[in-house]
């Protein structure tokens, strides 16, 4: 700690959690230690309670210390505070953080002339934190930087009470205080970030659930289209609490991308604790669909869906060329829940055709993310196990896929069984050489870089693959007329 200088101007205290930066760090720790010692997360962290929330604080940050450079630090806040830096004010923050967390951010940030945090026996909130500030600044005045109940002693005494996005309860607290004033802050709303957090255009995805009824033509047969009615808004559920549990584990390196960064857990405009609400939330809806409304073999493949959300999350996304596959058989494993909630039998042909389909459009993904990493100077997120210099041979292989994909459809359309389900069999032919024609375009745009990482997604805003789609269901239903 760097020693103070003289004022006559007071001191500027200031909060960390919820104040200096949008986020908490034990929230950030908790998912920390859960990517990186999941044994000690789920086996230790229980008995660290024990020692009380200083010492269970002491024990995560003991293991992990989030990344300073990246935190989502409130520039109102950091404006404010260099301002009265230059003014000669001394500027001291004041967390009931550990020191292992606080200390590093004070000599990132370079701001601060001295730094107070918790100990392993002493939480620095409330009474704790006001008896460690009178001690410091040997009782002169202070202005005071915070944001919750636990601030409201602290204010008390101060000659300024700042309040930074303060809670309800913090803001009831400080109606009789005459020194109260509210940092001005851009508004943000609570309900747009959650709904962007469970990131509801994804969901077209989950459409495949009804490729088997479509094939089959029992699309106007209640008693299949409303149990593939229940799997489909499961399935949303389940996808939306693996977005908030990936966007969890990716935090850190969400916040070294560039547009990543803005996602609303990355940028504190979701709490963690909010986000981990959500998350819950969504699995008790899936839950309760697939208990209520669904057949006990449709329940077991949503749940098998999210198992493998969560496997990829945890584990197979850092895995080389597994993760290609787990994608590819997410979006498999779409159509065969669909054919398991409408009882229509999935034919082998079409499950192969989705299995080497999908792994190209995987390995599309893979590919812009190397081709944007390859032009850009930041450093490459760790939890990719591929290269820059992968970029051929994800291509190659990607092509590859989409090659045997056309060629296993080839053979489906010329089997018996779509032989005897549609009128026009011969129309089918079609079919292979347009869907060629846009996966080609679609590596050809990914090639120059003119796809998104998600080509799904992308197909959904091209109006080439728009039309493409719709010229495929005029050749299926002229086939099947």
């Amino acid at each position: 700690m760097s020693e103070g200088h003289d004022s006559p101007l007071p001191a500027v205290v200031v909060d960390l959690d919820g104040t200096l930066i949008q986020s908490d760090l034990l929230w950030e720790g908790l998912p920390l230690l859960l990517k990186r010692r999941p044994a000690d997360f789920f086996l230790s962290a229980p008995l660290w309670l024990l020692r009380g929330k200083a010492g269970f604080k002491a024990q995560v940050a003991d293991r992990v210390i989030p990344d300073v450079e990246t935190l989502p630090y409130r520039a109102e806040v950091l404006k404010y505070l260099s301002r009265a830096k230059n003014r000669g004010q001394k500027i001291v923050l004041a967390s009931a953080s550990p020191e292992q967390w606080v200390q590093p951010i004070s000599d990132h940030l370079k701001l601060f002339d001295d730094t107070l945090a918790s100990s392993d026996v002493i939480n620095l909130a409330g009474s704790e934190k006001l008896k460690a500030i009178a001690e410091l600044l040997n009782q002169e005045p202070f202005e005071y930087l915070g944001n919750s109940k636990a601030d409201l002693p602290i204010w008390e005494r101060a000659t300024r009470a700042t309040s930074v996005a303060a809670s309800g309860r913090a803001l009831r607290g400080l109606a009789s205080n005459p020194e109260h004033r509210p940092l001005e802050l851009p508004s943000t709303s609570p309900t747009k970030s959650i709904l962007r957090a469970l990131r509801p255009h994804q969901w077209i995805k989950n459409a495949l659930l009804f490729v088997p009824l479509s094939l089959a033509h029992q699309l106007a047969d209640l008693s299949r289209l409303l149990p593939t009615l229940g799997v489909f808004v499961a399935f949303c559920a389940v996808a939306s609490a693996g977005y908030i549990l990936n966007d969890l584990m990716d935090v850190e390196d969400d916040r070294q991308h560039p547009t990543k960064c803005k996602r609303p857990i990355a940028s504190g405009q979701l709490s963690i604790p909010a986000a981990i609400s959500c998350f819950f939330v969504l699995l008790a809806c899936a839950a309760t669909i697939s208990g209520a409304l669904l057949s006990p073999a449709a329940g077991a493949m949503v749940s098998g869906y999210f198992f493998l959300t969560a496997s990829y999350s945890f584990y197979f996304k850092e895995q080389l060329i597994a993760d290609v596959f787990i994608l590819a058989g997410l979006y498999t494993y779409r159509v065969l829940a669909g054919g398991v909630a409408s009882e229509i039998e999935v034919s082998p042909w079409l499950l192969a055709f989705s299995t080497f389909f999908f792994v190209s459009l995987a390995l599309v993904k893979r590919y812009t993310e190397l081709l944007a990493q390859s032009q850009s100077e930041r450093r490459p997120t760790s939890r990719r196990a591929y290269a820059v210099g992968d970029l051929p041979l994800v291509e190659s292989m990607g092509i590859a896929s989409a090659t045997i994909a056309i060629l296993v459809l080839c053979l489906f359309v010329s089997s018996d069984r779509v032989t005897l389900n549609y009128a026009r069999p011969l129309w089918l032919w079609l079919i292979p050489p347009l869907m060629y024609y846009w996966i080609t375009r679609i590596w050809m745009l990914a090639h120059r870089g003119e796809v998104d990482a998600d080509p799904v997604l992308f197909a959904a805003k091209d109006w080439m693959s728009i039309a493409t789609g719709l010229i495929l269901g005029v050749i299926v239903w002229s086939a099947a007329a």
